[in-house]
């Protein structure tokens, strides 16, 4: 896929004032925002109807990025290895000095984690000096947007910038595994079960 760059750099311009922007990702589309700002997260909640008790999914570019925030364990590497960047999302323990906005984990000592694959959402967090928190770009209960034109009939203006992608190639969410006792997988999605048993 060609990546226009004015269209990430317009983002980024959004998204570096705390707004929010939908960005494309190979599962659905998310909802957008710095992942280190109190006010871009609690514009995700109100833009999206979100429930405040439910946490936002953190999407990182890499390892390094994540190391700031998360502590690393055994079952972790090995699905990273196997599944990363993909549709599969990790529950992790906090560190205690991480930047992470409060909002975003719903004050909890644990965050959602993910690698998504879509080029263009990938070549943004590359540019970004922090993580994005993104649920999926709709209203909570709405179906899931899996192109800007979904995004643009649930949201319309509420939203300064959407990136465009393309249709999203999955279209379903991430699988969600809790790591940070015995691994359990909290969400079904579009990653397999076996898939993950086979590789821990």
């Amino acid at each position: 896929m060609k990546i226009n760059l004015a269209n990430i750099k317009k983002a980024k311009k959004v998204l570096d004032k705390s707004d929010c922007v939908a960005i494309p990702t190979e599962t659905v589309y998310g909802l957008a925002g710095n992942a280190y700002s109190d006010k871009a997260c609690i514009k995700i909640f109100k833009i999206k109807k979100r429930p405040k008790n439910n946490p936002l999914i953190v999407h990182y570019y890499n390892l390094k990025n994540l190391k700031k925030d998360c502590v690393f364990n055994n079952n972790f590497i090995k699905l990273y290895r196997r599944f990363c960047p993909g549709p599969i999302t990790f529950i992790l323990d906090l560190k205690k000095n991480s930047k992470i906005s409060k909002f975003a984990n719903n004050f909890k000592k644990t965050l959602a984690i993910r690698f998504p694959k879509h080029p263009v959402t990938r070549n943004l967090l590359k540019k970004l000096n922090y993580p994005l928190a993104a649920p999926s770009a709709n209203l909570s209960s709405k179906v899931s947007a899996v192109n800007s034109n979904d995004v643009r009939d649930d949201f319309g203006k509420k939203i300064k910038y959407i990136l465009n992608g393309g249709k999203s190639s999955i279209g379903i969410e991430s699988t969600i595994v809790d790591l940070r006792n015995k691994p359990k997988i909290l969400r079904l999605g579009s990653l397999e079960t076996s898939l993950i048993q086979k590789v821990l």
